[in-house]
């Protein structure tokens, strides 16, 4: 049974940083995209961030970019966004996903696999 389990989410204060960790378990991703997005209170889930399987093609969100940075560890079947300058707007749900496809990357890729969540809060 694949799960994508998340961590590292919290209440900072505006201007602070966050880490968030995703690790994948029940199959490898190291050669699948993966990304995260975000769901805000009453609004729709957008995407944050996504990065091929090697992490040389990468893409973020205009809202997070030169702010937050996505990486991965394949070694670990973890993907990570280390968030830098949260600002309240940036409070959400974070979610977590992978692709079943291998050596695949776009902007309209849909992913099969989602985590739970984990809740950032940037208080003002």
């Amino acid at each position: 049974q694949v799960q994508l389990v998340e961590s590292g989410g919290g209440l900072v204060q505006a201007g602070g940083s966050l880490r968030l960790s995703c690790t994948a378990s029940g199959r490898s991703f190291s050669s699948a995209p993966m990304a995260w997005f975000r769901r805000a209170p009453g609004k729709e889930r957008e995407f944050v961030a996504a990065i091929n399987w090697s992490g040389g093609r990468i893409d973020y969100a205009d809202s997070v970019k030169g702010r937050f940075t996505i990486s991965r560890d394949n070694a670990k079947n973890t993907v990570y966004l280390q968030m830098n300058s949260l600002k309240p707007d940036d409070t959400a749900v974070y979610y977590c996903a992978a692709s079943r496809l291998a050596y695949v990357y776009g902007p309209r890729l849909q992913y099969d696999y989602w985590g739970q969540g984990t809740q950032v809060t940037a208080s003002s």
